[in-house]
């Protein structure tokens, strides 16, 4: 692994390759159980940086060394890489086979699941996104300017059904899907350039993956090891052996819907409701009843081990269990029924942690915290492009956001919803942001951004308004409009949205209010909230949280509009189409009617700014000036916004786990206390729940 300084974003990147040593096995063996005493490594922190060597020796678990005896699988050096990925976290104590895990999802086919499975990434985060490692790829180097980069891969990779892995599994997905204009599947962000034009890929051989872009790439590996691939990511390979034969070009008899969403292509590709399609994950699909339940059971092929030599997962088998139900979930939780809790996957909040802390000798879980690495907690945004110009050009006046922000009283947000945990925050992208932890620079600029427009001062909120002639101008105690004509400011949030959203809403009404506005709350069906949105249709979204990190380019959609659904969808929707021919027309006519909807910034305005600064960033190599050009956007939003309004900054995410659950990292393990919220740093894959291991694996079987 190497940190994004040496390594990312220098020139002469080849020197820094990563090199794991080959793996001297020559078999596996069953594994020798560990004592039941905890080790000293469970209090270790952070991961290491540097690839690990392979150990000499390796073992298996003892379902997988019977089936090799009874001939049914190779021997474990046939299934595994000659040089397999080496866990590095460490927090791992010597682990033991066994036992199954039970764990709630909403939906048998929730994506949730392939959170816990980061074994389709290339690369993989590290230490709270601070570094980047090694994933499928062993290795990787790029050009001077990050324009060519070159990808080497584990040699001896294979799928679950013990099919080779090779390049061809990625230019299926590249040529037979993303270039297919019958497929849906598009470039992703890491296949295009600093200037928007997707790559062009090859497959030297079955090792080795050359991507070439017109021009620096230089966010291409932060951008591997984002998310999870085949699963909330970008796919990045499939089976080419397995579903070569349901498509056309393989395949002439196949029918023409194959890659629709009820083509037999995309069912058998599912790998979250399919039994039986192959996979690069710890744990393979074996067993699906809709609505009830889902069953993973180990990969014998699975390419990683930990220092031991032990081949994971340790756990045989996951058993994913379908509840909607949030209040029901509790209570199983509470029963026994569960064995591993992700809070923010289950609908936890600080709020619940009292009940599970009275019923833990019932239920046997244990109650913990990881940062969620949230800028905002529960947030507020008002729509940059909303259709009603009156509401528009106030929307767009900086002291009319700033003189909200400041009448708004967040302790008491901080006290009653978030148990007087995290910071008052003005809104911020993720505070555990590579850019701050860069240094004293990067944590001035982030308390700049977070102390901004912080602090309760209704006198000030008012003299504001004040000025904006924002006023009452009828006697009738409510401020009116410039003109004099109503002013009504309208919360609008999906009906859905959970507690913590909707009491920091009514915390809004009611300080918004006591300044003299008039505030409307209007929940919104959900099925039509991001369609309205994305019109121009609603005034503003408050059910949202800001959490975006590890890197502000990696995901910039809040620091600069570049789609329709942050805080100015229309201009959003414009950045998307730069570049096509669909740019230029319909130019006379309205940006509300032009189809989709989309408008040009202002120019010289701020988002007119913040795209020229975020041009720059995509094509600049040298990673100490792209922070500089991060912290003139954050600079933008200091003196011109807020452009989204936060409440809380960091606050706690909820985890359980069973007493007897092993190797479950808790915060004081983790580099930066954890990095929960954000879908780009994939949680807990990251993690690698497949080091987590049952102390007595007999006890828990179902």
């Amino acid at each position: 692994m190497l940190d994004r300084r040496t390594f990312l974003y220098g020139a002469g990147l080849t020197a820094g390759a990563v090199t794991l040593g080959a793996c001297s096995s020559g078999g596996g063996e069953q594994a020798a159980e560990p004592k039941a005493s905890k080790s000293a490594a469970s209090s270790g922190k952070g991961s290491e940086r540097k690839p690990l060597s392979p150990p000499k020796k390796l073992t298996e678990a003892p379902m997988l060394a019977d089936q090799v005896k009874a001939g049914k699988l190779p021997e474990l050096a046939k299934r595994i890489p000659s040089s397999p990925y080496v866990v590095p976290h460490r927090w791992l104590e010597p682990a033991k086979y066994g036992g199954n895990l039970n764990i709630l999802v909403p939906e048998t086919n929730d994506l949730q699941i392939l959170e816990y499975m980061y074994g389709h990434s290339l690369l993989r985060f590290l230490n709270d996104a601070l570094d980047i490692g090694p994933g499928l790829v062993e290795s990787f180097e790029s050009n001077a300017d990050a324009s060519e980069w070159t990808l080497h891969f584990r040699k001896g990779l294979r799928w679950s059904d013990g099919h080779p892995w090779t390049t061809a599994d990625i230019m299926f997905w590249w040529e037979d899907m993303v270039l297919n204009t019958e497929h849906t599947e598009v470039p992703p962000d890491e296949a295009r350039s600093g200037k928007g034009t997707v790559m062009k890929m090859t497959a030297p051989d079955d090792n080795t993956l050359v991507l070439t872009y017109d021009a620096p790439a230089p966010l291409t590996p932060i951008r591997l090891a984002g998310y999870v691939n085949r699963g909330n990511g970008s796919t990045w390979m499939e089976p080419k052996h397995y579903l070569k034969q349901y498509h056309p070009r393989y395949n002439k008899s196949v029918s023409k819907n194959w890659a629709s969403a009820d083509g037999e292509f995309e069912k058998k590709r599912n790998q979250v409701q399919t039994p039986g399609c192959p996979v690069m994950t710890g744990w393979v699909l074996k067993s699906y009843k809709e609505g009830r339940t889902a069953v993973w059971e180990r990969n014998p092929y699975y390419w990683v081990v930990d220092r031991e030599g032990r081949q994971l997962p340790n756990v045989d088998q996951i058993t994913f269990r379908a509840n909607k139900d949030v209040e029901v979930g509790k209570l199983q939780i509470q029963q026994g029924k569960v064995d591993y809790v992700h809070g923010p996957f289950t609908g936890l909040t600080l709020g619940d942690v009292s009940g599970f802390k009275q019923t833990e000798k019932r239920s046997g879980m244990d109650t913990f915290f990881w940062d969620s690495g949230t800028g905002t907690g529960s947030m507020f945004f008002f729509n940059y492009d909303y259709e009603d110009p009156k509401m528009r050009a106030l929307i767009r006046k900086p002291k009319f956001r700033q003189a909200l922000s400041h009448a708004f009283r967040r302790e008491d947000a901080r006290k009653q919803i978030y148990f007087n945990t995290g910071e008052l925050s003005t809104g911020t992208m993720s505070p555990k942001a590579g850019e701050y932890q860069s240094g004293a620079e990067g944590q001035k600029i982030y308390k700049q951004w977070r102390d901004s427009y912080v602090k309760y001062d209704p006198a000030k909120a008012k003299a504001l308004l004040d000025e904006l002639g924002v006023k009452d101008t009828n006697g009738d105690g409510k401020r009116e409009m410039p003109d004099g004509s109503p002013l009504a400011i309208r919360l609008d949030f999906p009906a859905d949205a959970g507690d913590e959203h909707q009491q920091k809403n009514n915390m809004l009404k009611r300080d918004w209010e006591a300044v003299g506005l008039t505030v409307k709350l209007n929940p919104v069906a959900p099925e039509g909230y991001g369609d309205q949105w994305a019109n121009g249709r609603l005034a503003s979204q408050c059910a949202w949280e800001v959490s975006n990190g590890p890197d502000h380019f990696a995901q910039v959609a809040w620091l600069v509009p570049v789609e329709s659904s942050r805080w100015a969808p229309l201009e959003g929707q414009m950045f998307n189409m730069r570049g096509t021919a669909a740019e230029k027309e319909q130019l006379d006519v309205d940006p509300f009617k032009r189809t989709p909807p989309r408008m040009a910034p202002e120019k010289g305005g701020p988002i007119d700014r913040l795209w020229k600064l975020y041009d720059q960033a995509k094509l600049e190599p040298d990673e100490i000036k792209r922070r500089q050009l991060a912290f003139q956007m954050v600079k933008i939003h200091i003196d011109e916004g807020p452009f989204f309004m936060g409440t809380i900054a960091n606050t706690p995410a909820v985890m359980l786990a069973h007493k007897d659950l092993r190797n479950v990292p808790r915060k004081e393990n983790l580099t930066q206390g954890g990095f929960v919220n954000p879908w780009q740093h994939p949680t807990p894959a990251v993690y690698d729940p497949e080091t987590y291991f049952w102390q007595n694996p007999d006890k828990h079987t179902t």
